[in-house]
């Protein structure tokens, strides 16, 4: 050490071992750390579990666990050994020091530095080399899984005539097996390749020969097994070309064999799979002969013939065969491509008749009598109608609906299903009055109660809006008593702690109150591991610390319906549309889920996510799956999550498919048979949306079943740009009950049109039977249009360039109010079309929607009206009952209006039934009894109208005395929503518990 100053014997600084005490403290530190680290990694496995065997599925995280687990042990320790071995082989057969030349000289620094750490080293190269091929091949579980359980479809392909589940099961894992042998092919012979190099087996500037025997020999036998590889996949490239896509202008994700393909491409494979045979034998020769001569100009040979068979002579065929009549040569495959692809999509079996769209009769009473049976018409669009739910029904900021609602079927207080706009008044975290992690967490838990309308009618307080059959906190009305809480949803996404010592907020039929939840979901908290776990993967320390959790406390989360259904069962593809059911006394949200493969031979290919997206997926709407290409796809499970305790339950459905038999083999007890759907249950299912947006996507092609027309494309159609929003996007399909031609009843369908490509005119007209509980369920009909006929972009032009709408539009910037177009239905009538579209107003004195008006078009004539009765009569051209209620279809055709009740009788009654309404407003107006207040004013209003109808025409003092009574029964309106309609909840911030919207 340098001298300090203080001469020989002054003070020097000297650098000793740490203390004891030290070392033991930095040991100390180190375990701990290491700890951390392994807890940390462990805990996400360990609330993974929890969960699954919270909701009943730990059978799925134990299977594909110990799958991912078999796959990386095995095809991790191949990698590694492959590695290890023929770098412990290059090793052994390294040559015999000999004269040193320079580049030896260099090299041996590098042996002399490596030597003393060679296993070290071995190890870690392998090590690590089998981690990585380990951590690769578990994420091809799904793909052993099919191949161990691989169920047959019973159907062949027509090039190979194999099973189609050799393609759908099979041919992926032996391509995996594949790629595998050429990744552990290549490192190996990297690997040897430096090893010999660097002991001198391999030289590349010293004299002498560039390669020992024993290098030459290694590395032969390495080439050999890499070409022998490439035989096999020359092989199954033959099978390959049944599912492989190609560019073909006659069809768009072309799939399958061409002329081109059968006639050089397969030939071409088989070719080259026999020279790389040969050229494999050639290598393995050189064990004997030492040289590397013929494997060379083999394998020379077998590139050049890759280049000339397998890429010019295909090229020829093409030119100089299939171009100058490419329409005949194509055809058989073209026939083979289309019977693939319907079979695929389960559209083989679409109903095709011709359809004039010109009515067929000019009789206007009998086309207005048809109409009063040919469908449900449904004027609130659950598109559209969401704001009104929000300002009506929300009732709390903390609560919200979805910005598109649902539509389902109920039965009406007559015992007649009818279609119901349906929402879910779901938590919403984003307007607490207050933001902390007690509120976000413990406080506010679930949303509360279901809300439903009638779509085929408007309330009248105040009118125009949605006429509820379900409404108030809590909710009340034809679903009778059910659980309200909603603690599962689709907005609802944070986690939740409940159960435990701090209490949720909640309500009941006197009032806000506070509750502590009883069921039987989530995972227990009560132990300190579990609490750690979970503060750990939430990176939420006050998890493990704080005095709000204790006995009893359980945590929620993977609360929406799709993230559970995808948990429990993710070898299925969700729908992007969960919708919500009462059902036996709880909220069911249900689910439709889809078994889809990419290895359908000849079948073309589709990316659901380009073609389940339309008008509503910009920002309303999830779809399906963004990038899933698939060409095989069906509805084979129905899911339903409780809202109450988020029990998932799957059952099959299609009880055909081989894939959903495979997954059941693989799952075992995951899905409930069919049978075991109970009716009431049977009574809410539908035919799901995505589905048939990938189908009607399909059918705009597919319908054409001739090659020569399917490869002109003359009769092509598209699905058109929705003409009702500005937003780009395919029009979305609508359910509506309706009347099919030749159908005697109506039946809940769900509908949609096309347009013949590059023409604004209806081409077809399509709707599928989407009641579950028919026996025709599932039925698809098209009807191709033989005439031109308006379609719905067209309609709406013109609705928009009509005289009326322009001077509505025109009144309506003096109020400062906006125009919504709800849903353009379309209804098969008589041979023609009737399209009625529900026009909304929003603004000025209301911010949400209120329906104002109805459109209706019929062959060329356009009308717009105040009501769905004046609207049809108007564009029949027949003077009928103008009421917005719609036709009950167990009327007789004939009887098409029903003109109400006249005389001093009727006039008399009317009278009293207004002074009994107006009575009963009082009463509840003292009461402050909003819900029936709003009933008396319906009643009153109800009233007004039948003795205005009745009133003498040239008046009289009964009259009279019904026009005092109106004028005196003017009272601001105060329905059940009018305080949430009128001002937002002024007791939020002072008092989050209060009640403050009612």
């Amino acid at each position: 050490m340098p001298d300090r100053g203080g001469g020989p014997t002054g003070p020097r600084i000297s650098v000793g071992r740490p203390s004891r005490r030290v070392r033991t403290l930095l040991m100390t530190l180190g375990v701990l750390a290491v700890l951390a680290m392994a807890f940390v990694m462990f805990a996400g496995f360990w609330t993974d579990w929890l969960w699954y065997r919270s909701v009943a599925y730990s059978s799925v995280f134990t299977t594909t666990l110990w799958t991912k687990i078999g796959l990386f042990l095995v095809f991790g320790l191949l990698m590694a050994l492959a590695i290890g071995v023929n770098i412990w082989l290059a090793h052994r057969l390294r040559p015999p020091l000999s004269a040193m030349s320079l580049e030896q000289q260099s090299l041996d620094r590098y042996r002399m530095s490596v030597a003393p750490f060679k296993k070290w080293v071995l190890l870690a190269v392998t090590a690590l080399v089998g981690l990585i091929a380990g951590a690769s091949a578990s994420g091809q579980w799904r793909t052993w899984l099919m191949y161990i359980n691989g169920v047959p479809f019973g159907q062949k392909d027509p090039q190979f005539q194999l099973d189609v589940a050799f393609y759908a099961f099979d041919l992926p894992f032996y391509r995996f097996l594949l790629g595998f042998g050429f990744a552990a092919t290549v490192l190996s012979l990297i690997a040897a390749a430096l090893t010999h190099y660097l002991y001198g087996g391999l030289r590349i500037t010293s004299p002498g020969a560039r390669a020992t025997g024993a290098a030459t020999g290694h590395l032969s036998v390495l080439l050999g097994i890499f070409v022998s590889l490439k035989a096999v996949a020359y092989w199954l490239d033959r099978y390959g070309l049944a599912v492989k896509s190609s560019d073909f202008k006659a069809a768009e994700n072309w799939t399958g064999l061409r002329y081109v393909d059968a006639n050089a491409y397969l030939p071409a494979k088989t070719i080259l799979f026999c020279i790389a045979a040969i050229c494999a034998v050639l290598f393995f020769a050189t064990l004997w002969r030492r040289t590397w001569q013929l494997p060379v100009i083999g394998f020379g040979l077998m590139v050049l013939s890759a280049i000339l068979i397998g890429g010019l002579y295909p090229a020829i065929v093409q030119k100089f065969q299939v171009q100058p009549n490419e329409q005949a040569k194509e055809a058989p495959f073209i026939q083979k491509n289309i019977k693939a692809t319907r079979d695929a999509y389960d559209i083989d079996d679409a109903q095709m008749e011709d359809y004039s769209g010109q009515a067929t009769t000019t009789d206007d009473a009998k086309l207005r009598a048809a109409a009063n049976t040919a469908a449900s018409y449904r004027v609130m669009d659950p598109n559209v109608v969401s704001p009104a739910f929000q300002q009506l029904q929300q009732r709390r900021n903390y609560y919200q609906f979805p910005e598109t609602l649902d539509v389902d079927r109920y039965k009406g207080e007559d015992g007649k299903e009818q279609d119901t706009i349906i929402g879910l008044r779901e938590l919403n975290i984003q307007g607490l009055p207050k933001r902390n992690w007690i509120n976000d967490h413990f406080t506010y838990t679930h949303g509360y109660g279901a809300i439903a309308a009638r779509g085929t009618t408007t309330g009248k307080n105040p009118t125009g809006s949605p006429d509820f059959t379900e409404s108030g906190l809590p909710s009340t009305g034809e679903f009778g008593k059910y659980e309200q809480r909603i603690y599962y949803g689709e907005k609802t996404e944070q986690y939740s702690i409940v159960g435990g010592p701090q209490k949720e907020l909640d309500y009941e039929e006197d009032g806000e109150k506070t509750t502590s939840y009883k069921g039987d979901s989530g995972v227990s908290l009560s132990n300190t591991f579990n609490r750690a776990a979970y503060a750990v993967s939430f990176s939420e320390p006050q998890i493990l610390y704080s005095g709000a959790i204790g006995d009893g406390s359980r945590i929620l989360y993977n609360r929406t319906p799709k993230e559970r259904v995808e948990a429990v069962a993710p070898w299925l593809t969700i729908d992007g549309d969960a919708y919500p059911a009462v059902i036996d006394g709880r909220i069911q949200w249900i689910v439709d889920a889809y078994t889809t493969t990419n290895g359908y031979p000849y079948a073309s290919r589709t990316t659901l996510g380009d073609t389940t997206a339309d008008s509503l997926t910009t920002n309303q709407r999830a779809v399906v799956a963004q990038q899933n290409q698939v060409n095989y796809i069906r509805n084979s499970v129905k899911a339903t999550v409780d809202a109450y305790d988020g029990k998932v339950r799957l059952y099959e459905w299609d009880t055909k498919d081989p894939v959903l038999k495979t997954w059941r083999k693989a799952f075992p007890g995951t899905v409930k048979a069919r049978s075991e759907i109970s009716q009431t249950l049977m009574d809410h299912l539908r035919y799901p949306q995505d589905l048939f947006k990938v189908q009607r996507e399909l059918l705009t092609r597919y319908h054409v079943e001739d090659p020569a027309q399917f490869y002109s494309g003359s009769d092509a159609w598209q699905v058109p740009a929705d003409p009702t929003t500005k937003d780009s996007g395919s029009v979305p399909p609508y359910y509506l009950s309706m009347k099919m031609p030749g159908q005697d009843e109506q039946a809940f369908s769900l509908t949609t049109t096309f347009t013949p490509r590059g023409r604004p005119n209806l081409g077809a007209f399509m709707a599928v039977n989407a009641d579950a509980a028919s026996k025709d369920y599932g039925t698809m009909r098209l009807l191709r249009v033989t005439s031109t006929v308006k379609g719905p972009g067209q309609v709406q032009s013109e609705l928009n360039g009509n005289d009326d709408v322009a001077e509505f539009v025109r009144n309506l910037k003096g109020t400062d109010s906006d125009i919504d177009y709800g849903n353009l239905l379309t209804v098969p009538l008589e041979g023609g079309f009737l399209y009625i579209e529900p026009v909304y107003t929003r603004g000025g004195n209301q911010n949400y929607p209120l329906l104002r008006k109805v459109a209706a078009s019929y062959g060329s004539k356009i009308v717009f009206e105040n009501n769905l009765g004046d609207a049809l009569n108007a564009v029949f051209g027949v003077d009928g009952d103008a009421d917005t209620t719609p036709p009950d279809p167990s009327d007789p055709p004939g009887d098409t209006t029903k003109p109400p009740a006249t005389g001093g009788d009727a006039l008399q009654k009317a009278i009293a039934d207004a002074q009994k309404a107006y009575a009963d407003g009082e009463k509840a107006l003292q009461e402050q009894d909003w819900p029936a207040y709003g009933k008396a004013q319906d009643a009153l209003q109800e009233a007004l109208e039948r003795a205005a109808k009745a009133k003498p025409a040239g008046g009289g003092e009964a009259a009279d005395k019904a026009d005092d009574k109106a004028d005196g029964a003017e009272k601001p309106e105060k329905d059940d929503g009018a305080d949430a309609a009128k001002k937002p909840d002024e007791g939020d911030e002072a008092d989050p518990g209060g009640d403050q919207g009612t």
